[in-house]
């Protein structure tokens, strides 16, 4: 579990690709201090397992899964990426909850200075954007987000200067794809919604008369 609040920028040492996977050497210093083989470490949003520990970062295994839901297989040598390691049970959650299990990607179609902010507007998949709502929580790249706006799959967010500093926010351009988690809490009312819906079997959205008739409004 984490909390999208990145603790580092890693650089791609190595990015090998094998059968369907890839492996990743990833360079870095702040997380190393107590990291261990087997530990879980969110890249760019993406869980993964730690396999090796080098002196200046460490080594992960994605699998075709990971490859197949993430912008991974668009890793090279060079690549910055985002690192936070697992919430301990002894920290404040000052992110929101996030599982680092990625759903999909949004593509990055604009970004506009707002003073001394910038606004970043993505598009994702319409089975992604049920999941997200305005002032709601989003993940992009690993980073705990708040949606600013959104409007069908097209959806904003208001990034302060400290985030788009300390992040790989900065080297996004237009076009981009990047590695979306929505709410978890919006998954699981959005299946508890649809599958407690006599009338609504093969429904695909969440609707007024849908909360209504299961006692939410």
């Amino acid at each position: 579990m984490f909390t999208g609040l990145v603790e580092e920028i890693g650089k791609v040492i190595r990015a090998d690709k094998g059968n369907n996977s890839l492996y990743l050497t990833i360079g870095c210093t702040k997380i190393l201090e107590g990291l261990k083989i087997g530990d879980s470490v969110a890249v760019n949003g993406a869980c993964q397992t730690v396999t090796e520990i080098l002196p200046q970062g460490f080594k992960v295994f994605a699998s075709s899964e990971t490859l197949r839901v993430t912008t991974f297989n668009n890793l090279t040598a060079g690549h910055y990426v985002n690192l936070e390691r697992t919430l301990r049970l002894c920290d404040r959650l000052d992110g929101h909850i996030v599982s680092g299990h990625i759903d999909g990607t949004a593509k990055l179609q604009r970004i506009e200075k707002d003073g001394e902010s910038f606004v970043f507007t993505f598009l994702t998949d319409n089975s992604l954007a049920r999941q997200i709502i305005r002032k709601g929580s989003v993940t992009i790249n690993g980073i705990s987000l708040t949606v600013a706006d959104i409007n069908d799959n097209v959806f904003k967010i208001a990034v302060i200067p400290h985030t788009y500093a300390n992040t790989t926010l900065k080297y996004l351009k237009t076009e981009d794809l990047v590695n979306i988690e929505t709410d978890v809490i919006a998954k699981y009312v959005e299946k508890y919604l649809l599958s407690n819906d006599n009338n609504s079997k093969n429904a695909t959205t969440i609707d007024m008369n849908l909360l209504e008739r299961n006692g939410f409004l």
